[in-house]
């Protein structure tokens, strides 16, 4: 009892402090890429929040399983280190004996990290690509800040507006004074200009309309210069004012409707859900394995050798899912062979390490034993 709740302890807290560091370096990379996804124009800037949360949301699985993996290579590292694995040892206790309070510690985290997966994980990326989805399919006056330039999505034309207002009538939109419209398609460039100019609704087609201007046109290959005035005209600025939504992609869709439409790609999909589950807990039988190091040389080769395993192990999981969805390997191919080689290899490190324990006390003990009988005679 006393073994089994010092171990748990001392994994709890080595786990929540590596979190907090994971969480903290993981956030701010992905906050500097929304902001500059932000800056690009792929997302609304009054939704950078939300973004990052979806963010964090998906990738927490993985952190929560490298968090988990560290504390075990950490926690018995330095037990190793302070002696006191030869104290456990010596009253019997072996390394496989560690494994039982490793996993009444992690199971909560375990099952947290399997609710991620196949629920939150695709309810998350479908958020996330309707929120950048309708900013991307806003108009592009709708876009245009006051004051400044803005480019369309496609980059051939800029818009700049003195000041916007709400126009008034259903489905009017955005109401711009002071419009200024520059053009470039192939060889012929074009500068319209407009006292104000709005967004209409013509059938199926959104239209900007602008009024009192004029047009300047350029064709560079011919030379040839057209000038013109307006009191209105309309230019096509996107497609039906209702675009029908895109078909979902497999990380955005429920595991439930993976299952029902068992496509290579939605098994790929499927194969990563599962995978990364199966690998948070053959981490942890790595880990105990993995933490074995020498009292008298203090180092960290052992953390550096069990994050590079989790580096193969994870981008092995990436390459498993390639596989399944390109059709080259079945789903129970990959979740068995993979994981379950993991596996195996897993017990069989903790099974050479506690039997080479036993091993060098053994020879530890026959080697006293013949220096006492050398000196005896």
């Amino acid at each position: 009892m006393l073994f089994d709740s010092t171990v748990r302890r001392e994994l709890a807290r080595s786990f929540g402090a590596t979190l907090v560091v994971i969480l903290t370096i993981v956030i701010t990379m992905m906050l500097i890429r929304t902001l500059g996804m932000a800056a690009g124009g792929n997302v609304a800037p009054e939704d950078v929040v939300l973004v990052l949360g979806y963010f964090a949301l998906g990738h927490l699985p993985t952190m929560l399983s490298l968090s988990l993996f560290i504390a075990v290579v950490v926690t018995l590292g330095r037990m190793y280190r302070d002696s006191e694995m030869v104290i456990w040892f010596a009253s019997g206790v072996g390394l496989g004996r560690f494994v039982r309070p490793v996993l009444r510690m992690a199971w909560p985290v375990l099952l947290a990290v399997g609710l991620l997966l196949l629920f939150v994980w695709p309810w998350g990326n479908q958020a996330g690509t309707e929120l950048r989805g309708r900013y991307e399919q806003r108009s592009d006056l709708s876009r245009v800040t006051p004051g400044v330039f803005q480019t369309s999505r496609d980059g051939s034309r800029v818009f700049f507006i003195d000041r916007a207002s709400q126009a008034a009538g259903n489905g009017a939109g955005v109401e711009g004074q002071n419009v200024f419209v520059l053009a470039q398609r192939d060889t012929v460039e074009s500068v319209t200009s407009a006292h104000k100019g709005r967004l209409v609704d013509v059938g199926e087609q959104r239209m900007l309309q602008l009024d009192e201007g004029q047009r300047n046109e350029v064709d560079s290959a011919s030379g040839v210069r057209t000038l013109s005035s307006f009191a209105r005209y309309r230019v096509a600025v996107s497609d039906a004012a209702a675009r029908s939504a895109e078909e979902r992609p497999p990380k955005a869709t429920s595991t439930l409707g993976l299952l029902r439409n068992p496509t290579p790609r939605n098994q790929g999909e499927l194969a990563w859900r599962f995978g990364l589950l199966l690998a948070a807990a053959n981490l942890l039988l790595l880990g105990v394995g993995l933490s074995a190091t020498q009292p008298r040389r203090a180092s960290n080769w052992n953390l550096l050798l069990a994050l590079l395993s989790f580096v193969a192990y994870f981008n092995l999981i990436n390459l498993t899912q390639t596989w399944v969805a390109s059709g080259r390997m079945g789903m129970g191919v990959a979740l068995a062979g993979i994981h379950g080689a993991v596996f195996v290899l897993a017990l069989g490190l903790i099974w050479w390490r506690d039997h080479a324990t036993v091993w060098r006390a053994m020879l530890a003990r026959q080697g006293r034993a013949g220096r006492a009988a050398g000196g005896g005679a």
